[in-house]
C-alpha cells in the first residue's frame, strides 16, 4: 500500500501578522496533498470534468502541535482512514511533517459527487482500486451509513 507524500515549503504569504502559519492554510495544505495523489494517477480537472464526478468534503478537523516558519520544508502525507463498503463515502487523514516532527494532523470525511446530478455517487472503478490502493491509517474503519455525512 501507498503513503502518498506532497512537499511544501511555507511561503511569506501563509504567515498571518505574528509570524504563524495561518490556521486555513493548514486545510490549503491537505487540499493540495489529495490533489496530487490524484492528479499523479491521472484523475484530475479534465478528467474530473469529463467523468462529471468530483470529490466533496463533509468535515474537515485539524490538531496543531508545532508551529510552521517561513521556509519550512514539509511533507504532507494522504493515507485513507475509512472508506465505505461501496466507496460512495471515504475518510482520510494527513500527517503534516518537519523532517522527523509531526506539526499537526487533518482527518476529513468525505464522499464522490456526481457533478451534474449533484448526488453521491459510487465512484468509477480505477478511481477506486487508487483508493484502496492508499496506505490504511491504524485505526481504519468500514464507514457505515451515519459516518461521513
Amino acid at each position: 500500500m501507498e503513503t502518498f507524500e506532497q512537499k511544501i515549503i511555507v511561503r511569506w504569504a501563509d504567515l498571518d501578522p505574528n509570524g504563524h502559519v495561518r490556521h486555513s492554510v493548514y486545510y490549503d495544505y491537505g487540499a493540495q496533498a489529495r490533489i496530487g495523489f490524484l492528479n499523479k494517477y491521472g484523475f484530475d480537472i479534465t478528467w474530473m470534468g469529463r467523468n462529471k464526478i468530483g470529490p466533496v468534503l463533509f468535515r474537515e478537523e485539524a490538531r496543531f502541535y508545532r508551529e510552521l516558519n517561513s521556509g519550512d520544508e514539509l511533507v504532507i502525507d494522504v493515507q485513507l482512514s475509512g472508506v465505505s463498503a461501496d466507496h460512495r463515502k471515504w475518510s482520510m487523514r494527513h500527517r503534516i511533517m518537519r523532517g522527523d516532527e509531526l506539526c499537526a494532523t487533518l482527518d476529513m470525511d468525505g464522499a464522490w459527487l456526481d457533478l451534474k446530478k449533484r448526488r453521491i455517487v459510487q465512484p468509477p472503478q480505477d478511481l477506486m482500486a487508487k483508493f484502496e490502493g492508499l496506505a490504511h491509517t491504524e485505526d481504519f474503519q468500514v464507514i457505515t451509513s451515519g459516518k461521513g455525512t
